[in-house]
């Protein structure tokens, strides 16, 4: 990406103070990015409203995704936006691929069917979304399970991969990455590649960093995208569970908020883009985008904040993906390799 000079209005940031990653292409890309996952209480239309109201505030990395319904509405929002005169070379457009699409005769299809809502010539990066097969229906409830649900099998995996490489040698892709993975599926994954992830996305935020696994893409070149990067107050109710605890909430980062005078969200989002992850929140309201923007082009947290967030890890995952277990009497535990192998069928 290279400079954008365009004239932002008074409520938004230069995007040309955003701090940006480089990936192992040498390619930049924003470190903080707009979700597009309006959640089951944000209409399609608002989210892609929201795109455009994001776009006028300064953002320049947009997080979609084909199972989000949204978007052909989206598509809309960056056709407007580039008609009003900014270049798609300033833009980082991300979309996934979903779970029901991992047939070798699927990926493409899907990824072309992406673009073509998106109304795009080219995708910055494209994500397997889960490594499982696995999908549910829209709206279900935590209990659902489907019927061909299989665990993670590395052969069928590196079919998928072999396809999205093959997007980037067709050019509909500038990267390939994956999400909701973990450590031993990662060093499969790399063992295996022709052409390597540039990046994971993955659920971060001061109750859940995943220090393990964070310091190993980093080690590997690979940039950690942290999606619920507050917490993710907004999630589904199958999402919850009563053992969840809420980081906007946390007495620690309750103080350094009360000190520097900004929301507790803003707070998570400096600590992340501090720690090295690129992290992609949404809300709706014109007001946050501006502050949560401006909170990761500001001031930096101190050491001894990012030393007290550091601290208050709770290893609580919120984003526990039930709907995607394999087999009766499992746990959730079981999708996320938690003894550090594979769970086994």
């Amino acid at each position: 990406m290279t400079s954008d000079s365009r004239q932002a209005p008074a409520d938004a940031v230069d995007p040309n103070l955003v701090p940006q990653r480089t990936l192992y292409t040498g390619a930049k890309m924003p470190a903080i990015g707009l979700g597009t996952f309006g959640s089951d209480h944000i209409s399609h239309q608002v989210v892609a409203e929201t795109v455009l109201a994001a776009a006028e505030v300064g953002y320049r990395h947009f997080d979609c995704a084909s199972v989000y319904g949204n978007e052909d509405l989206i598509g809309l929002s960056f056709q407007n936006i580039l008609r009003d005169g900014l270049q798609r070379k300033h833009l980082w457009i991300t979309s996934k691929l979903w779970n029901d699409k991992h047939g070798e005769a699927d990926v493409i299809a899907s990824c072309e069917k992406s673009l073509r809502d998106l109304r795009l010539d080219y995708l910055d990066l494209y994500l397997v979304h889960w490594p499982f097969p696995n999908h549910h229906p829209p709206g279900c409830d935590v209990n659902v399970r489907n019927p061909h649900a299989v665990p993670y099998i590395h052969e069928n995996y590196m079919r998928t991969w072999r396809k999205m490489e093959e997007l980037v040698d067709r050019g509909l892709v500038r990267h390939i990455g994956t999400s909701n993975m973990t450590v031993p599926k990662m060093k499969l994954v790399l063992r295996d590649a022709r052409i390597k992830p540039a990046a994971n996305e993955m659920e971060l935020h001061p109750h859940f960093q995943q220090p393990e696994f964070f310091q190993y893409l980093l080690d590997n070149g690979i940039a950690p995208i942290g999606y619920s990067p507050i917490g993710s107050p907004g999630r589904p109710d199958r999402d919850r569970t009563p053992q969840d605890t809420s980081p906007t909430e946390d007495p620690v980062i309750l103080k350094i908020a009360a000190r520097l005078g900004i929301h507790p969200a803003v707070v998570c989002l400096k600590w992340a883009v501090q720690r090295g992850q690129t992290p992609i929140p949404f809300s709706a309201n014109r007001r946050n985008l501006f502050a949560n923007l401006r909170g990761v082009v500001d001031a930096p947290l101190t050491a001894e904040d990012m030393k007290a967030i550091q601290a208050i890890d709770r290893n609580c995952r919120l984003i526990k993906g039930q709907v995607f277990l394999w087999k009766d009497n499992q746990s959730w535990e079981d999708l996320w390799d938690i003894h550090g192998e594979i769970t086994a069928p």
